[in-house]
């Protein structure tokens, strides 16, 4: 897997990440083997960059991923995130964190967890509308002059909130949803104003969580837990809509002879170099699969694919979680 520099503050990373939230929660069962098997598999095909959050579990996959890397620790650029205090199991509502103490404190807290004397990449998981940006970045800005962080993130950043944040320190990386079926980044100005900036975009769920692999046709494939139940994307006659996306890209991948995950991932790499998918998996497989789509060679078959990815029905959240996305 190539690398590349993300962002301009020193980081150099792979040019396709591994997301590691699903190891942990929200898509059935845990399998923490054969998630840190996954783990070690990514390193060995050179895809370095691991993303995780204090969030997710809540800890418990900071936890997993550094019992993963902690006899390869130089082979790995490890991101996780604060700012995500806690999720309302029944509304979905995410509870915004952005105050300079807590950043300190999940940052030492992240460390521990994970078993590291710094953090790669560090970001602000969602911004907290009642803590001025400039107080959050401020703080973490502190966290990279003492050494515990190498470079500054931020995620689902609307382009106003990412030039005051640049502004005050300067930031690496921004994360937000994008996809074939997730393409807002390039309708409001979030991917024009990173490349301004020179920030690298790491783009997550560029599966659609997983829906564009084709795999996904019905509610009863999903474990009971599983957080896709409640996305509007896959409810009802939007998952019906969404199907017929599916089945137009699966047919185009037979004939392209690749996957639809990796003609999905494809078009993504080809959205530039400072594009960084991380598309999440707990098994060796698919990563395997979803490594090689770096070497998917889409050419003319761009205009092809977007049209018949279409206009895709539902959000991409329930409302309550939409409601924390900066914009």
């Amino acid at each position: 897997m190539e690398q590349r520099a993300l962002g301009s503050q020193g980081l150099i990373a792979s040019a396709q990440g591994l997301g590691c939230m699903g190891m942990s929660q929200v898509y059935g069962e845990p399998d923490d083997a054969e998630s840190i098997a996954t783990i070690h598999r990514a390193l060995e095909l050179g895809v370095t960059l691991l993303d995780t959050a204090e969030v997710y579990g809540p800890y418990e996959n900071e936890m997993l991923v550094g019992r993963a890397i902690a006899d390869r620790r130089d082979q790995a650029v490890i991101a996780t995130k604060f700012g995500i205090s806690g999720v309302d199991p029944d509304t979905a509502e995410l509870e915004l964190d952005g105050r300079p103490e807590t950043a300190r404190r999940s940052c030492e807290g992240s460390i521990e967890r994970l078993g590291l004397d710094h953090i790669d990449l560090y970001y602000l998981h969602r911004v907290d509308p009642k803590v001025p940006i400039e107080e959050t970045i401020g703080a973490m800005g502190e966290l990279v002059d003492e050494g515990k962080v190498r470079a500054l993130g931020i995620s689902e950043a609307a382009p106003e909130t990412i030039r005051r944040a640049h502004a005050t320190r300067p930031i690496s990386a921004v994360q937000t949803e994008y996809s074939l079926w997730s393409r807002d980044p390039e309708r409001n100005g979030v991917i024009e104003t990173c490349r301004e900036l020179g920030i690298a975009f790491v783009a997550y769920s560029p599966l659609g969580r997983g829906f564009l692999t084709g795999q996904v046709r019905s509610l009863d494939q999903l474990a009971e837990d599983d957080f896709r139940r409640v996305v509007p994307r896959f409810q009802g006659d939007n998952l019906e809509a969404n199907i017929a996306i599916v089945e137009r890209l699966d047919r185009m991948a037979e004939q392209k002879g690749v996957s639809a995950a990796q003609l999905a991932l494809a078009w993504v790499h080809a959205r530039g170099e400072d594009v960084f998918p991380i598309p999440g998996t707990k098994r060796r497989r698919c990563l395997e699969e979803n490594a090689a789509a770096f070497d998917v060679e889409l050419g003319r078959d761009i205009d092809e694919l977007e049209r018949a990815a279409g206009e895709v029905a539902g959000d991409r959240y329930q409302e309550p979680a939409l409601a924390s996305v900066d914009a």
